[in-house]
This record gives C-alpha cells, structure tokens and sequence, in this order.
C-alpha cells in the first residue's frame, strides 16, 4: 500500500499546525523514521476498524475498573481513563537523557531533604533562602533530626517533563509527596497489547510490567534495623480516593497487603496489622496518605484516616513510611526554581534536564515584571497538585487578568510564574470527531530510589491534554493518556 493511500485513510483529516513540534513529522512534514513502521501498520486499518478498537480497549479498562473523579464546577463524575491507540515512541538516546536526569533530580532532593532536616548547610550558605523554607505549607518541624530507615526520603517521585518546540525536554515539576500515575501506565500497555497484538512483533520495546517488583525490591531493601525479612503493607485513604484504583493495582501486584488507617495499631511504638489470626506486625509502610492525616496525634487531630501513634513508631525507627513524612517541601514549586542550584551544591554535577525558566513572586522586581506581563506567563500555586488554581495568561480575560493580580498581591509567596510553554504535539484519536488531531502532551517519569537502589521505568505517563489547544494536562483537569514506547538499543 503507497503512502499516500495510508495518509488518506487515517491522517486523510490531520491538521499540522507548523508553530508546533510535531512528535511524528519532521520540520519537513515527512515521518519521523521511528515512527514509520507504525505508521505503515496502522494506515492498513480503516477508521470504522479504529472506532472498533477504541471500544474494545475501553471495555478492557471497565472491566478492570480503571476509572478516576474529574471534579467539575458543579459534580463529581467517575470516568474511565481516556485511552489512545496511537502510542508515543522515544528512541533509546532520548531516554538516556530522561532516565539519567530523573534520578540525578532525585538523588538531589534526597540530600536537600536530609540537609533541611538536619544540619542546614544550603541554608547557611545561603544557596536557597531559609524564609522559602520555614513558610512552606510542606516542612514539618517534626521531621527535623528524624533519620529515615536506610537514609532515604523521597522513594518514589514523578518527574514530569514536557519537549519544546526547540526539540529539548524540559522539567515543569517534581512530584515526591505521593505521585500517582503508574497503574495507568501499565495497563495501558496491557490494553494497547490486547488491542493490537501483532504490533509488538515489529517493535523491541522495554516492558513496563516489572515496576511492582521494582517498588517492592526497593520498599524492601529501607527496612528498619534489625528487622530480616520485612512486611510490607500500603495504606490508602479507601475507596474514595480518586487514585483508590492505584493503590489497590499496587498491593496486589506487589502481594501485599492493601489496609486503611483502622486495620493498624500502635503498642510499645510498634505497629501491627490486625488480621483474623491476630496481630501481625508491620515494618514498611507505602503511603498513599498525606502528611496530615497519618496520625491524629501528632498532625490533625480529626484525621481518621491514620493512625494514632505511628508518628513515634516512625521517629524511634521500628517502621519505615514511603515516601518520608515532610517530603512535600522539596516540590514546593518555588523550590524547583532552585533545582540547578541544589544539583550543583549536593552533587556537583550540572542538571541533565533544563528547568523552565521561573519568576518568584515573592521578590519584588520578579513581582513586578509577573504583573505586567501576566497575558505571557503561567500562573501556578506553589502547593497545590492536579493542575488546580493555575492560569493561563494568554486565556484570560481583562477582568479576570485584574482578580489574578490582586491574588498575587495578597499573598506573594504563594505564587511563581512561568513563560507559556510551547509543548509538544501528538496524533490522537478523539472520539467526538473519530479522526486523529494534534494534542498537547507531556510526559511523567516514575523514579524509585532505595538504599543502593535506583531505577526509572522505561516509559512513564504521557498525559494528553484533550481539549483542543489546551496546555494543562491533568486527568483531573479532563485529560487522558498514551502507551509510551521506550526503544531497546539496536
């Protein structure tokens, strides 16, 4: 079949916009090389033969009971994770630089924190500004000198990265309080894989498949001292959570036990499991539960999601909690600003991957430059997650242009600003339309660190911003996702 007959059938209706980086075409609107066999493939099928597919996939991921909230204005509503056929491919030379600059990312905010909680030094040295630090929302005065099992606070973040149209990734932001994620990139393998199964035999592509062995080799090996052969558990808030799918894919494959705040207890700053046999302990935690609601004891007293006592069962070192309480300073947004600074204090390497350029508010003259050219820049919260509370200068009314500002001006601190990033783009099947059109993606990377142990999982979550046109790419924001391909080496 020509090429030409290919574009007709399933590209007959794709718009290339040439502002934009196109993952697929090249500057000269040919296919990427990577992209060809796949295109060949996928140009034998009809349109009618993708609307079948989709479908099929779709049921796959109902029946596994992969959904999540997307929160309205008005309603909660429970979707399934918008899936696409068409996956994302990156050859193993891209990856290099995204592999080698997540874990060098986390090895750094590992010792920041360290740093933060015990001896203080970037702060003495006056690299990153004490004030930045003592007025985070995230940094728990009760974590200081608390030493983790096995040295390690951050044991699983998301790094999420996006291309630009220079060709070059960039980091938007760290994640390392509970990132969530990585449920749906595997099973977007796995439906993909039943979908199109032959599409594999043309393909070397590293498999995703083994993160949970990963995750539990790593939760393993920060064991409190003197513990042989630990025991395992997550804690989830329940199933009310809008990643409760998440947590419970982990336990499972992992073949530990999923519990929520009331299964546990605390005796002799011990915690223990009760179970129908009676009690068993318990010696690492995974927690899908923010600092807050661990222990009402210690943090919110109305919390019934945690557990009273464990905050101290934690501090004398008889469990580990993954990731460590107090995490959630280090991806502060107004301390990603100064990730290049920490790279080269703790490391003294230059960072892999680029920063976006970022104004604090909280300094005056960035304060004033952001407030004149709000209609250029991203607004973003320093602490909020899932995309909520930021705005996009070049989408926002006069009026609304006027609240922002007066936001800003209330409270500096809270706020950092961003140029508008050009991201890149990918063909994806809209089922309105039941056509492939450009979207926005981007792309998050899920990055385990353990004692003497790091490892990236070779594809990630690319997030597709659905809307057309829009740059925020959250699920929670109605975004929806692809199989991401890492190549093997040739």
């Amino acid at each position: 079949m020509s090429m030409a007959n290919i574009e007709n059938q399933i590209f007959s209706s794709y718009q290339k916009n040439p502002e934009l980086y196109d993952e697929i075409y090249d500057g000269e609107g040919k296919i990427k090389e990577v992209y060809q066999k796949l295109f060949d493939i996928y140009g034998e099928h009809s349109i009618s033969d993708y609307v079948n597919l989709n479908s099929k996939a779709k049921s796959s991921f109902f029946n596994q009971g992969i959904t999540f909230q997307v929160y309205g204005d008005n309603d909660v509503q429970e979707k399934i994770f918008p899936f696409d056929l068409f996956p994302r491919i990156i050859d193993p030379d891209e990856w290099d630089i995204i592999e080698r600059g997540s874990i060098q990312r986390s090895k750094a905010l590992n010792l920041f924190l360290w740093d933060i909680y015990h001896d203080k030094k970037i702060l003495k040295d006056k690299v990153v500004p004490i004030d930045l630090i003592t007025s985070s929302a995230n940094y728990l005065d009760q974590m200081n000198g608390v030493n983790p099992p096995g040295g390690i606070y951050n044991h699983i973040s998301g790094t999420d990265v996006i291309k630009h149209k220079d060709g070059k990734y960039y980091v938007l932001e760290d994640n390392i309080r509970c990132p969530s994620g990585v449920s749906y990139v595997i099973c977007n393998r796995t439906a993909l894989k039943k979908a199109l199964f032959g599409v594999f035999n043309h393909y070397q592509t590293h498999t995703v498949t083994n993160y949970a062995e990963n995750l539990l080799e790593l939760l393993e090996s920060v064991k409190p001292k003197g513990v042989d052969v630990p025991n395992v558990v997550v804690i989830t808030p329940g199933m009310f959570n809008s990643a409760f799918y998440e947590h419970s894919y982990l336990a499972k494959t992992m073949g530990v036990e999923l519990v929520e705040g009331r299964d546990l207890f605390v005796e002799n700053d011990f915690v223990y499991m009760k179970t129908i046999k009676g009690p068993e302990k318990v010696d690492v935690i995974y927690r899908r539960i923010d600092d807050q609601f661990i222990d009402p004891l210690e943090f919110r007293p109305d919390s019934a999601l945690g557990v009273p006592g464990l905050f101290a069962a934690y501090k004398k070192g008889n469990v580990t909690l993954a990731n460590a309480p107090g995490t959630g300073v280090a991806d502060d947004k107004a301390v990603y600003t100064y990730m290049p600074q920490i790279i080269k204090y703790y490391l003294n390497e230059e960072p892999i991957l680029n920063n976006v350029h970022t104004y604090h508010c909280s300094r005056p003259d960035e304060l004033k430059y952001v407030l004149e050219h709000i209609h250029e820049l991203v607004i973003k919260p320093v602490d909020e997650a899932g995309g909520y509370g930021i705005s996009i200068g070049n989408t926002l009314t006069k009026a609304k242009i006027e609240k922002v500002k007066l936001e800003i001006k209330e409270s500096p601190r809270k706020y950092v600003a961003q140029p508008i990033m050009s991201l890149s783009v990918h063909p994806t099947y809209i089922d309105e339309t039941e056509s492939f059109e450009q979207r926005h993606v981007d792309l998050r990377t899920f990055t385990i660190l353990g004692k003497d142990k790091e490892f990236v999982l070779k594809g990630g979550l690319t997030r597709v911003a659905l809307k057309r046109g829009n740059l925020i790419v959250n699920s929670s924001q109605g975004g929806g996702s692809k199989d991401t391909w890492v190549l093997k080496k040739q």
